[in-house]
């Protein structure tokens, strides 16, 4: 997991901050978010704005600490992040080409 999750104690859980280019790219990663979430059943707390998204993944009711269901849905978000900014670079790049 990457460093920009910050990992917090009472109550278990991971929080990340998400920042974006504008509201199109905030919107699709949102709803690729809402896929991963339903194919692994575990549901983050999500607040956004125009740019950003906030994240967290609390542990189960009545459980310490996080499970490793909870930490691949940290990890599956990060790589959904990770394809998102390298799309957005390449396009940065053909539009430089095309000008």
């Amino acid at each position: 997991m990457k460093q920009q999750w910050q990992e917090r104690a009472r109550p278990a859980r991971l929080e990340r901050k998400y920042e974006f280019s504008n509201y199109e790219e905030l919107r699709d990663f949102l709803d690729k978010a809402a896929d991963v979430s339903e194919k692994i059943g575990i549901y983050p707390n999500i607040g956004f704005g125009k740019d950003y998204a906030n994240f967290t993944i609390y542990a189960e009711q009545d459980e310490n600490q996080l499970s490793d269901q909870e930490r691949e849905l940290a990890d599956t978000l990060e790589k959904l992040n990770d394809l998102a900014r390298s799309t957005e670079a390449l396009n940065q790049k053909e539009t430089l080409a095309i000008s």
